[in-house]
Protein backbone atom coordinates (compact mmCIF):
# COMPACT_ATOMS: atom_id res chain seq x y z
CA UNK A 1 0.00 0.00 0.00
CA UNK A 2 3.05 2.48 0.91
CA UNK A 3 4.70 1.83 -2.52
CA UNK A 4 0.97 2.39 -4.42
CA UNK A 5 0.66 5.59 -2.47
CA UNK A 6 4.39 6.95 -3.27
CA UNK A 7 3.57 6.00 -7.35
CA UNK A 8 0.59 7.96 -7.21
CA UNK A 9 2.05 10.71 -5.62
CA UNK A 10 4.97 10.70 -8.17
CA UNK A 11 2.74 10.18 -11.54
CA UNK A 12 0.85 13.88 -9.73
CA UNK A 13 4.15 15.71 -9.18
CA UNK A 14 4.23 18.27 -11.82
CA UNK A 15 8.35 17.91 -12.32
CA UNK A 16 7.82 14.52 -14.16
CA UNK A 17 4.57 15.32 -15.86
CA UNK A 18 6.73 18.77 -17.03
CA UNK A 19 9.56 16.32 -18.39
CA UNK A 20 6.75 13.90 -20.16
CA UNK A 21 5.09 17.34 -21.77
CA UNK A 22 8.10 18.82 -22.30
CA UNK A 23 9.97 16.02 -24.26
CA UNK A 24 6.67 15.31 -26.38
CA UNK A 25 6.51 18.77 -27.57
CA UNK A 26 10.00 18.92 -28.24
CA UNK A 27 9.68 15.71 -30.52
CA UNK A 28 6.61 17.34 -32.10
CA UNK A 29 8.13 20.62 -32.89
CA UNK A 30 11.87 18.49 -34.09
CA UNK A 31 9.65 16.36 -36.24
CA UNK A 32 7.83 18.92 -38.60
CA UNK A 33 11.18 21.17 -38.33
CA UNK A 34 13.43 18.06 -39.25
CA UNK A 35 10.24 17.04 -41.80
CA UNK A 36 10.42 20.87 -43.73
CA UNK A 37 14.28 20.89 -43.91
CA UNK A 38 14.34 17.51 -45.27
CA UNK A 39 12.33 18.71 -48.27
CA UNK A 40 14.92 20.97 -49.33
CA UNK A 41 17.86 18.20 -49.22
CA UNK A 42 19.41 18.89 -45.57
CA UNK A 43 19.38 17.27 -42.52
CA UNK A 44 18.75 19.22 -39.09
CA UNK A 45 22.72 19.22 -38.49
CA UNK A 46 23.64 20.43 -41.98
CA UNK A 47 20.90 23.06 -41.87
CA UNK A 48 21.91 24.08 -38.70
CA UNK A 49 25.32 24.75 -39.68
CA UNK A 50 23.91 26.49 -42.33
CA UNK A 51 21.84 28.60 -40.94
CA UNK A 52 24.55 30.05 -38.21
CA UNK A 53 26.77 30.87 -41.19
CA UNK A 54 24.22 32.84 -42.91
CA UNK A 55 22.61 34.69 -39.90
CA UNK A 56 26.68 35.27 -37.97
CA UNK A 57 28.78 35.19 -40.75
CA UNK A 58 31.96 33.12 -41.00
CA UNK A 59 32.37 31.36 -37.56
CA UNK A 60 35.66 29.24 -36.60
CA UNK A 61 35.24 25.49 -36.69
CA UNK A 62 35.27 25.01 -32.87
CA UNK A 63 32.37 28.13 -32.00
CA UNK A 64 30.25 26.22 -34.68
CA UNK A 65 30.37 22.98 -32.62
CA UNK A 66 29.58 25.26 -29.19
CA UNK A 67 26.85 26.92 -30.88
CA UNK A 68 24.86 24.09 -32.05
CA UNK A 69 26.02 21.74 -29.54
CA UNK A 70 27.97 19.36 -31.95
CA UNK A 71 30.91 17.67 -31.06
CA UNK A 72 34.10 18.57 -32.93
CA UNK A 73 34.31 15.94 -34.74
CA UNK A 74 30.99 15.99 -35.72
CA UNK A 75 31.59 19.37 -36.90
CA UNK A 76 34.28 18.25 -39.21
CA UNK A 77 32.10 15.69 -40.87
CA UNK A 78 29.25 18.04 -41.26
CA UNK A 79 31.29 20.32 -42.50
CA UNK A 80 32.83 18.43 -44.79
CA UNK A 81 29.79 16.97 -46.09
CA UNK A 82 28.62 20.73 -47.06
CA UNK A 83 32.16 21.59 -48.45
CA UNK A 84 31.97 18.73 -51.14
CA UNK A 85 28.00 20.06 -51.86
CA UNK A 86 29.77 23.72 -52.66
CA UNK A 87 27.60 25.27 -49.71
CA UNK A 88 30.24 25.92 -47.34
CA UNK A 89 33.89 26.86 -47.55
CA UNK A 90 36.88 26.45 -45.20
CA UNK A 91 39.56 29.32 -44.59
CA UNK A 92 42.35 29.04 -42.20
CA UNK A 93 43.14 31.37 -39.87
CA UNK A 94 46.22 33.86 -41.42
CA UNK A 95 47.11 34.85 -37.19
CA UNK A 96 46.67 31.30 -36.11
CA UNK A 97 47.04 28.15 -38.10
CA UNK A 98 45.07 25.82 -35.25
CA UNK A 99 41.75 28.35 -36.13
CA UNK A 100 39.91 26.98 -39.37
CA UNK A 101 37.06 29.13 -40.26
CA UNK A 102 33.79 28.45 -42.02
CA UNK A 103 31.68 30.23 -44.17
CA UNK A 104 28.62 29.74 -46.76
CA UNK A 105 29.57 29.76 -50.53
CA UNK A 106 27.50 32.26 -53.14
CA UNK A 107 25.89 28.72 -53.76
CA UNK A 108 25.07 28.08 -50.13
CA UNK A 109 23.93 31.13 -49.26
CA UNK A 110 21.84 31.76 -51.70
CA UNK A 111 20.10 28.08 -50.75
CA UNK A 112 19.60 30.05 -47.33
CA UNK A 113 18.36 32.97 -48.81
CA UNK A 114 15.69 30.87 -51.00
CA UNK A 115 14.60 28.50 -47.79
CA UNK A 116 14.80 30.56 -45.44
CA UNK A 117 11.80 32.76 -45.46
CA UNK A 118 9.47 29.95 -45.96
CA UNK A 119 11.33 27.97 -43.04
CA UNK A 120 10.02 30.51 -41.02
CA UNK A 121 6.73 30.49 -41.94
CA UNK A 122 7.01 26.68 -41.16
CA UNK A 123 8.23 27.14 -37.45
CA UNK A 124 5.22 30.36 -37.12
CA UNK A 125 2.72 27.56 -38.34
CA UNK A 126 4.38 24.93 -36.09
CA UNK A 127 4.14 27.14 -32.89
CA UNK A 128 0.67 28.92 -33.84
CA UNK A 129 -0.70 26.62 -31.15
CA UNK A 130 -0.04 29.67 -28.87
CA UNK A 131 -0.24 33.17 -28.78
CA UNK A 132 2.70 35.68 -29.23
CA UNK A 133 2.26 36.29 -25.42
CA UNK A 134 2.15 32.70 -24.51
CA UNK A 135 5.30 32.02 -26.71
CA UNK A 136 7.02 35.03 -24.73
CA UNK A 137 6.05 33.36 -21.30
CA UNK A 138 7.24 30.06 -22.54
CA UNK A 139 10.57 31.38 -23.79
CA UNK A 140 10.84 33.01 -20.34
CA UNK A 141 10.17 30.11 -18.57
CA UNK A 142 12.14 27.68 -20.65
CA UNK A 143 15.24 29.95 -20.76
CA UNK A 144 14.64 30.39 -16.60
CA UNK A 145 14.93 26.32 -16.62
CA UNK A 146 17.90 26.31 -18.74
CA UNK A 147 20.05 28.87 -16.71
CA UNK A 148 18.84 26.72 -13.26
CA UNK A 149 20.08 23.08 -14.57
CA UNK A 150 23.40 25.43 -16.21
CA UNK A 151 23.93 26.48 -12.85
CA UNK A 152 23.36 23.72 -10.42
CA UNK A 153 23.96 20.77 -12.77
CA UNK A 154 26.97 21.49 -15.69
CA UNK A 155 30.07 21.31 -13.49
Amino acid sequence: MKERNEYLRRKQDPSLKLFVVLSKAYRSVADQVAEDIQGHGLNTTDFGVMELLYHEGEQPLQKIGERILLASGSITYVVDKLERKGLVKRTPSSKDRRITYASLTAVGEQLLHDIFPEHWKQIEAITGGLSNEEKLQAIELLKKLGLFIEKNYNK
